[in-house]
């Protein structure tokens, strides 16, 4: 709420009502050695107008930033229309409609939003959430070793976004799940398939695809899935959202599990979250899968009703055979979710997809041609790139982030093989005013870090 609506004459009429005289007396149970002494670091509270003035001065001192950094959270524009719908009462303090008789608003809506995601990853059911794209991921592991129930290794690619894989392993390694790594082609960027070779015949669970892997890089999907059929294992695809809209989806080339960061369809970067998981799969495993799922039947009187279905939930069973991942809190970002997508469309959501991929392609255009800077992998992309710089990559973001430029995400941690390497990320909000900016300015920032980083050695 915006203000506290009590006065201290409500308080006191309250206190009175319930025959106390202060609010201390209703933790008079607590000993007085357990009670805090207050909030010693807090300042002195400020009226509403200083908190706003204070709050307003704090975000002028942030700035704005031309936003090139993508790696699995991606600025797009997000039409007004989405959060004043989802913020509505109805919708905004919903919480999982266990009682069917008093939710269909909200189940509805929920079932609206698996049809599209269906239809979007060319899968047969949908779930109606997980917590992000990273334990998505990891869900989608555990479902295969549950479904393939020989092997607990999966077979997982290097070109996974690399806080996806560190989560996998965390949500799995207890249970004895192995993860092996598959290199990809230095040439290319994506998945080598004669990699593959090595582990023919072997007992896996599953092979990883992300689709487009982490570099941006289209991974040549039907040649994997095919490959890991022949294997009998099971095919995860990892997948963005938007890309669905111009990419053939997992569905048609081969995926038996689909799952991604729905982040991109109408949630906003907001420091990190909250974002939401989606996960999809064919019919023949929908008993394995985790999370909500909601189905729609015909009432007593022959009308549509929508309820919760295939409840596979701690609270259901017990809990060694549950599959649930218990994620209402993302209840909110599905249904602004939801609302981006009837708002967009197909043809909406292919724009969306089209202007991001021109923008990476002239974006990457304009920083290879600049002297000492170069497209890392020849394999076409979408709408992210690896750029390879002669300067530490470092101090180059650096530079960039001084003009108010976020250039991008320094890769040498996790690739250490690529170098001085940047992953740079362009969607439809940018201009091309906003690339000839980023090109100017890295222009301007290379022969200042190189000559720095030579003045270095000579020390």
């Amino acid at each position: 709420m915006p203000f506290i609506p009590h006065t201290e004459d409500d308080i006191r009429a309250m206190l009175a009502a319930i025959g106390v005289n202060s609010i201390d007396d209703l933790f008079d149970e607590i000993p007085a050695a357990l009670r805090s002494r207050g909030l010693q670091q807090v300042p002195p509270g400020a009226s509403e107008m200083e908190v706003a003035r204070l709050l307003h001065e704090r975000a002028a001192q942030d700035g704005f930033y031309l936003n090139f950094i993508g790696a699995g959270a991606y600025e797009h524009h997000v039409p007004a229309a989405v959060w004043q719908i989802a913020t509505r009462g109805e919708f905004y303090t919903a919480y999982t409609p266990y009682q069917a008789e008093a939710s269909q608003g909200t189940l509805q809506l929920l079932y609206e939003y698996q049809t599209m995601m269906t239809s979007l990853t060319g899968m047969d059911v949908t779930n109606a959430s997980l917590y992000d794209g990273a334990s998505a991921l990891a869900e989608a592991v555990l479902m295969a070793v549950r479904t393939h129930k020989t092997s607990r290794r999966v077979l997982m690619p290097l070109t996974v976004p690399p806080v996806y894989r560190k989560v996998v392993r965390t949500l799995v390694k207890d249970q004895n799940i192995e993860l092996v790594a598959v290199p990809y082609a230095k040439n290319d960027g994506h998945t080598d398939p004669t990699a593959l070779a090595q582990f023919a015949g072997q007992d896996f669970a599953a092979l990883v695809v992300p689709q487009p892997n982490f570099f941006g890089v289209i991974e040549p999907a039907d040649e994997l899935a095919a490959w890991a059929k022949q294997n009998s294992m099971l095919t995860i695809a990892l997948v963005n959202p938007v890309s669905l809209a111009l990419l053939r989806p997992p569905g048609e080339w081969g995926a038996d599990i689909a799952v991604g960061d729905g982040q991109p369809l109408g949630v906003p970067l907001a420091s990190g979250g909250p974002y939401f998981g989606f996960m999809a799969c064919r019919e023949q495993y929908v008993r394995q899968m985790p999370g909500r799922i909601i189905g729609a039947t015909r009432d007593a009187e022959g009308k549509t009703g929508y309820t919760l279905t295939l409840q596979a939930r701690e609270q259901h069973i017990r809990r060694s055979k549950a599959t649930s991942n218990i994620c209402t809190n993302q209840g909110l970002a599905v249904t602004a979710a939801a609302i981006h997508m009837a708002l967009l469309g197909p043809d909406g959501l292919a724009r969306v997809a089209q202007a991001s991929h021109a923008n990476t392609l002239a974006l990457a255009q304009k920083l290879g041609a600049l002297p000492g800077a170069r497209r890392a992998f020849a394999a076409p992309a979408f709408h992210e790139f690896v750029l390879q710089l002669d300067a530490p990559a470092d101090a180059v973001l650096q530079a960039l982030r001084a003009q108010r430029i976020l250039g991008g995400v320094a890769l040498k941690e996790d690739y250490p093989e690529l170098g001085e390497a940047v992953l740079v990320c362009a969607t439809e909000t940018k201009t091309v005013a906003d690339l000839d900016r980023y090109a100017q300015a890295l222009a301007a920032a290379l022969p200042s870090t190189t000559k720095a980083r030579r003045h270095s050695w000579v020390m």
